[in-house]
């Protein structure tokens, strides 16, 4: 009932991105519009009806729907249903099921225009910036999440064309984000990107423009530079060894930093870091490709875990072929 006032408020304002919790590469993350473009000038003015009808377009592949209000939170709440209507995505919805402990959240935000224009993916390890990447959605598109036809163009942690950016993300706002999240006692993630997306009209001097950060990720962050390795329905067989060696000596860069920024954590004492359980990991690689030999007198000892999801192709997004 929140949500479905919640949306019904927020939809009536001004176009709209829903964003559920447990997504990965795009889907359940919905960029929506008022069909009739009927949006009230101050927020809370109007709630909209359930039969207004909504244009909408999924961001894992950029497919369109239309749907109305109603139809969208039953297929959020629910799922499919006789009151859902048809859905053409690839999800199944039911976004908040589980509730709050169990992952089970949606993200209400406003949508930026100008995404059209590309968002700057900043990957950093720890505190450290390590590259930027301009994500430009393929034309008539919105989401520029890979395979979708998107551009990439890749950037160093120094480029000038962002040097007002970058500033102001690493010296003023980047030691408040944990504690703005309540995690003030926990370590920067490790391996994690912020993406932000360019809110200020055109022609607003350098200086002086505002981003937006669209999204943190630290739980599934693929390593861009490794791409090649990836199975698609095309490259079902793609590994470690298909990554260009230019590629992967970055990646190793990357990786290096990691495990120099992971034994200052240890270090440390963070409460994250203390001994975890692993006896139920089921080992399902392969073999160990791609991986540095065993350290012969390591200063601690981890484990390398993944997620691997039976019932998806390749174990899920972003695997290699072991």
């Amino acid at each position: 009932q929140d949500f479905a006032a919640g949306f019904k408020k927020t939809m009536a304002f001004q176009p709209r991105v829903l964003k559920q919790n447990r997504g990965s590469s795009g889907e359940g993350i919905w960029i929506i519009k008022l069909k009739a473009g009927n949006y009230c000038k101050s927020y809370g003015e109007r709630s909209c009806t359930d039969d207004e009808v909504l244009d909408m377009m999924e961001a894992n592949d950029n497919h369109s729907e239309t749907h109305t209000v109603a139809e969208v939170i039953e297929f959020c709440v629910n799922g499919r249903t006789s009151k859902s209507g048809t859905w053409t995505s690839k999800g199944v919805g039911k976004y908040l099921e589980g509730g709050k402990a169990a992952g089970g959240q949606l993200v209400d935000q406003r949508f930026c225009p100008r995404i059209v224009e590309g968002e700057l993916r900043y990957n950093c390890v720890g505190d450290a910036l390590v590259g930027i990447i301009h994500k430009k959605p393929a034309a008539g598109g919105i989401s520029a999440v890979g395979g979708t036809g998107s551009i990439y163009t890749f950037y160093g942690p120094d480029e000038v064309k962002f040097k007002n950016l970058t500033t102001n993300f690493l010296e003023r706002d980047l030691s408040k984000v944990m504690p703005a999240l309540g995690l003030a006692d926990e370590p920067i993630p490790l391996w994690w990107t912020t993406d932000f997306i360019l809110a200020s009209p055109v022609g607003t001097p350098v200086e002086q423009e505002k981003w937006i950060v669209g999204e943190f990720n630290c739980s599934c962050v693929g390593i861009s530079k490794c791409l090649a390795a990836y199975c698609k329905d095309d490259t079902p067989n793609a590994c470690y060894n298909d990554i260009a060696a230019e590629d992967l000596a970055e990646a190793d860069r990357y990786g290096t930093i990691m495990g120099q920024k992971a034994l200052g954590f240890l270090s440390k004492g963070f409460t994250s870091s203390r001994p975890v359980d692993v006896s139920g990991i089921t080992r399902v690689a392969k073999n160990d490709l791609g991986l540095l030999p065993q350290p012969l007198v390591p200063k601690y000892k981890g484990a390398l875990a993944e997620i691997y999801v039976r019932c998806q192709p390749f174990g899920g997004s972003d695997k290699s072929s072991n």
